[in-house]
């Protein structure tokens, strides 16, 4: 599995695989700095909501390095700044509020301690740990949802390149894999940034799955004919009501899927539940560059100064969805995500 995103060897920078760069190269970088890092984010050299908490808490910590040689209110002052200045690189994605909480935590536990920074790398791993064990328990719960020899639907990438592990809506992709299954997935190309075929047709087809690319468009039709047995997704916040945001397009899938009764299902981990968002309609969408739609990739495809929408994601309402499987188990309607599946 390729490691979106890990420690340096040193420690004192994040490793991530630049996504901008596949599928035609596999690059990786180090940042070391605040500026890199929320360059790396905001560009989606490092993207998916688990993977940016990852990326956001450790180089939290390699920026907190520096503030060595100062106060603890000074340090405490300097932490909130950077924690806010990473906050702001994508404000859907909730995971990346709540690994930035969890280091500002740390910062204030250990301000009279010696070790405070060691803590820091420690929270920051923890997190990343954390992430690998939880995407392995995502994936054993929604295998239970997997017919065998399951044709699967996804959109956007939700794999090992979008977390720290074998992935969200991916891992029982792979897990169904493991027990000798064979799993054809129909990967929707996800415009305008491709992340379907950039990445998630590049990352199944390196795990040897069988994979069938197709245009955002196409996958109704592939329904209509009875090719997917269920969709999966990936989610970058989940409302209290079980509204979920993911990427633009995903509200499209669901909408055919519901059309063509086939099971809709978004696998995130619990950070991703959102309890102080009642419903989707609370959930702060980002906007993107005009110029993602009217050059993508650097290529004219649009008049040049053509008003354009670009919300990088939109919110696909829980009465479409079939279940909302997490580390904790499977979820159905009515959502209450207090309560034990």
């Amino acid at each position: 599995m390729p490691e979106a995103v890990r420690w340096s060897p040193d420690r004192r920078a994040v490793r991530i695989i630049d996504q901008r760069a596949l599928p035609e190269r596999h690059v990786e970088r180090d940042l070391r700095t605040l500026d890199e890092a929320c360059e790396a984010i905001r560009t989606l050299a490092v993207r998916g909501a688990p993977a940016i908490g990852i990326a956001a808490a450790m180089a939290f910590a390699v920026v907190m390095a520096d503030e060595a040689g100062a106060s603890a209110s000074d340090r405490a002052c300097r932490a909130a700044t950077i924690a806010a200045t990473l906050r702001e690189t994508r404000p859907t994605a909730v995971n990346l509020a709540w690994a930035l909480d969890r280091m500002l935590g740390v910062v204030q536990r250990t301000a009279d301690r010696d070790d405070w920074h060691e803590a820091l790398v420690g929270e920051a791993t923890a997190i990343l740990d954390e992430d690998r064990a939880m995407c392995r328990r995502i994936g054993e719960h929604a295998l239970s949802l997997f017919p065998a020899d399951a044709r699967v639907s996804t959109h956007c990438n939700a794999g090992a390149l979008a977390t720290g592990g074998i992935g969200t809506a991916l891992a029982a992709v792979y897990l169904a894999a493991e027990r000798g299954d064979h799993v054809r997935v129909f990967v929707d190309e996800t415009r305008p940034l491709l992340q379907g075929s950039r990445l998630t047709a590049w990352e199944l087809q390196r795990a040897g799955i069988d994979v069938v690319l197709i245009g955002d468009a196409m996958a109704p039709s592939v329904m209509r004919r009875g090719e997917i047995d269920l969709c999966i997704v990936g989610a970058d916040r989940i409302a209290a009501n079980g509204d979920v945001a993911n990427k633009i397009g995903t509200y499209a899938l669901a909408v055919a899927a519901h059309h063509h009764g086939v099971p809709f299902y978004v696998a995130a981990p619990s950070s991703t539940f959102d309890p102080a968002t009642a419903t989707g309609d609370d959930i702060v969408i980002e906007s993107r560059a005009p110029d993602e739609l009217r050059r993508g990739f650097g290529t004219l495809t649009a008049p040049p100064d053509v008003p354009v929408y670009n919300p990088a994601f939109d919110v696909t309402p829980a009465a479409l969805i079939t279940a909302i499987v997490s580390d904790r188990g499977v979820h159905r309607p009515p959502f209450d995500f207090h309560a034990s599946p």
